[in-house]
């Protein structure tokens, strides 16, 4: 079921379901109510005759910084991990149909890790990759780090989920991650001529090869999903996550 959310937009055209995040004054960071409303948009898809293929975009020079500081620091006072985010996990796990990514300029924190799910990324030349979660006294989430390892062996993982190194295009590229490599202006047409391909094949055989192709079960994406996020809620209890968030927060 749609929910609305003014920086969600949902458009549905030529089988092709259009997810885009606009908030471009705070860099597309997430909020409870964009989690909510893309987790809606994503799992809508499956049981919606007329998509073909979800399309994931972002606002120029910003696919997504992440998640909002500002609700990260509220949650780490409780301890608590808002459901609209486990929500949007689990939606980018669970998608029967494959999903397509335009990104240009930032993509920190989810805003890398959900690339992890798509099936195919357009990716502009300026775009920057980087998962902050152990800057943040945090650890890794959307079964990153159990993908990431798979996609692009324990160290160069290692270097992106736990030294939090910031990538540029072309390193993100040679891990696999990125399918085209675009100028700005590019990314959106590309991403749309993808989605557009796939959303003319023959549907059941697509889902059928898309099934096979998937090197990592739902099962075990999903049991990493909850495994993350049981700690995931420890470290925002945590003093040295307050502290981070403080800190971050002060500058």
């Amino acid at each position: 079921m749609a929910i609305a959310c003014e920086h969600i937009g949902l458009e549905i055209k030529d089988g092709m379901r259009l997810i885009r995040m606009q908030r471009p004054e705070k860099k597309n960071a997430l909020t409870q109510p964009m989690y909510q409303a893309m987790a809606a948009a994503i799992s809508d898809a499956n049981s919606d005759d007329d998509t073909k293929v979800t399309v994931l975009l972002g606002e120029p020079g910003a696919f997504c910084a992440g998640n909002d500081i500002a609700d990260f620091a509220q949650m780490a006072k409780g301890g608590a991990l808002g459901q609209p985010i486990i929500d949007l996990l689990y939606a980018l796990a669970r998608s029967e149909k494959p999903i397509v990514a335009g990104v240009d300029g930032l993509a920190i924190g989810i805003g890398t890790t959900m690339l992890l799910h798509c099936d195919y990324v357009v990716a502009s030349m300026i775009s920057r990759f980087k998962t902050p979660f152990t800057d943040l006294a945090l650890v890794p989430e959307a079964a990153s780090s159990l993908i990431a390892p798979r996609l692009m062996g324990h160290q160069k993982a290692f270097e992106l989920l736990c030294m939090s190194e910031l990538w540029d295009a072309n390193q993100m590229a040679q891990t696999g991650l990125i399918n085209k490599l675009v100028s700005s202006e590019e990314v959106e047409g590309n991403a749309l001529e993808a989605a557009n391909v796939i959303a003319s094949k023959p549907q059941a055989a697509m889902k059928a090869a898309r099934a096979l192709l998937r090197s990592v079960s739902q099962s075990e994406v999903e049991a990493q999903i909850e495994k993350e996020a049981t700690a995931f809620r420890a470290q925002l209890a945590s003093s040295e996550a307050q502290a981070a968030f403080a800190a971050f927060l002060k500058k």
